[in-house]
């Protein structure tokens, strides 16, 4: 097919033909106009309307105490700075969305919508309202399991296997963005195994979604083109507070898991306990460590009652997957071994001197031995309500603490703790110059003293702390 030539003007009058245009015969994609009246009628609408049943709205509210200042905390000082709300309590209102997951009323949501609340309203689609009641819940998964009780007529949405999810594939986000009501925005699965934070460095194992998610979308549903629940909406990255094509879903194996232990009773999450650190293996590391491409976890320490150093793994060995999923780093495989259960076996295959083997873990809970023997300071102590317990596992894992510390854990500042510099998670190694083990070697060793030194190890720091009352 050939154009006209063209002719254009230039200065002084004289016209040149520029070139005479040639378009090639390169092939496109064939673009047809519907060619009847079923192709006319392509739409969500069918699958919105069987899943759209299953999402509800979500009205929690919070009683929050007002905070007070360690001065008005002080009776001495408390009627210089009173104030006619201080200490008084307020209510915090939030809304989110919920997906309902069996006839007999689960639904699970966020933790940051329902976590806290003391009051959580749930209206299904159909306007109906019911109150709900927290059967368990997370803050570092970001997921609630709520009971709604003596209802009927409830249409669940049913678990896919997220790990058959693939990038590239078509999603629907269903939620209640803004307080508008019930929306609907479509996209794809944008990505895998994301951290979920701003930098990167977020905890968590998510699917990255551009379905526009905004405020109000979490606790949403996240459905494949087969309406079956892929993931719980739960965050965005943004600078501006709205959607900007990044949307974060936690998986449907990991609500599944919650959703397990809720049934039997758990009020609280529990992950299995590893025992182990590890970092993942960069390029630097690969090469060296027989690998021919940067991935896996090389692990760099371990707890003597940790199931991995039963089943054989030791410091230097690089684990690359558990139960035939491949992990990069701490996260993943802490995901992978929640997703497969607590009292499971986890298939751990790890890399040592070139050789691939499998071990069998045991999935366990972190040991409470020996026993932390919990201890809050009384009335006449010199810190009274600090609330201490001695180190174990358990205690390492409640407060994220490293596995090769010992002492005594401040579980609680209490109200006079803070304010001597002393932190929920510290570690108290030593009081007046002598170690501690036991929250009791603590009490003893400020027993009938007014001047008290303390060394703290917070973190890699070690800190000296000295008050006298």
């Amino acid at each position: 097919m050939l154009r006209k030539g063209l002719w254009l003007r230039i200065s002084g009058g004289m016209r040149i033909l520029l070139i005479l245009l040639t378009v090639l015969s390169f092939p496109a994609a064939a673009q047809t106009v519907p060619s009847s009246a079923a192709q006319i009628q392509l739409s969500f609408a069918p699958l919105v309307r069987e899943a759209a049943p299953a999402v509800v709205n979500i009205y929690a509210r919070t009683i929050v105490e007002q905070s007070r200042t360690p001065l008005q905390a002080d009776p001495f000082f408390e009627r210089f700075f009173r104030r006619p709300d201080a200490g008084r309590p307020r209510v915090q209102n939030s809304l989110g969305s919920g997906v309902i997951l069996s006839e007999d009323g689960i639904v699970v949501s966020n933790y940051h919508v329902v976590g806290m609340s003391t009051d959580i309203r749930i209206v299904l689609s159909d306007r109906r309202e019911f109150s709900a009641r927290v059967l368990l819940s997370d803050a570092e998964s970001d997921l609630a399991i709520l009971k709604i009780d003596d209802v009927d007529g409830l249409t669940p949405l049913s678990l896919r296997d997220s790990d058959t999810v693939e990038v590239g594939e078509l999603t629907l986000a269903i939620g209640n963005p803004f307080g508008v009501g019930q929306t609907v925005s479509s996209g794809i699965v944008s990505g895998l195994a994301r951290s979920g934070g701003m930098n990167g460095g977020g905890q968590g194992y998510f699917i990255q979604t551009d379905a526009p998610i905004n405020p109000g979308n979490s606790g949403g549903a996240l459905i494949d083109v087969e309406g079956r629940l892929i993931g719980i909406n739960t965050s965005i990255l943004t600078r501006s507070g709205g959607s900007n094509g990044i949307g974060f879903a936690i998986p449907a194996n990991l609500i599944a898991a919650f959703m397990a232990q809720a049934r039997d009773g758990a009020v609280e999450f529990t992950r299995p306990w590893a025992g182990m650190s590890g970092q993942p293996v960069d390029a630097d590391m690969a090469g060296p460590l027989g690998l021919d491409r940067p991935g896996g976890i090389i692990v760099s320490g371990m707890h003597p009652a940790s199931p991995f150093l039963k089943a054989g793994v030791a410091v230097g060995d690089v684990i690359t997957a558990v139960d035939g999923q491949e992990v990069h780093t701490p996260a993943e495989m802490i995901y992978r071994m929640s997703v497969a259960g607590m009292g499971a076996q986890a298939r751990i295959t790890r890399l040592r001197d070139g050789a691939v083997e499998e071990v069998e873990v045991a999935l366990i809970a972190a040991p409470e031995e020996p026993s932390r023997a919990a201890l809050t300071l009384d009335e006449s102590s010199l810190l009274p309500g600090l609330a201490l317990a001695r180190i174990n596992p358990a205690v390492m894992a409640e407060l994220n603490l490293p596995l090769e510390v010992a002492g005594v854990a401040v579980m609680d500042t209490g109200p006079y703790g803070a304010r001597v510099g002393l932190r929920q998670g510290d570690v108290i190694l030593a009081v007046n110059g002598a170690e501690v083990q036991t929250p009791s070697d603590v009490s003893d060793q400020m027993a009938g003293s007014r001047q008290v030194s303390m060394v703290v190890q917070r973190g890699v720091q070690r800190l000296s702390l000295q008050f006298r009352v």
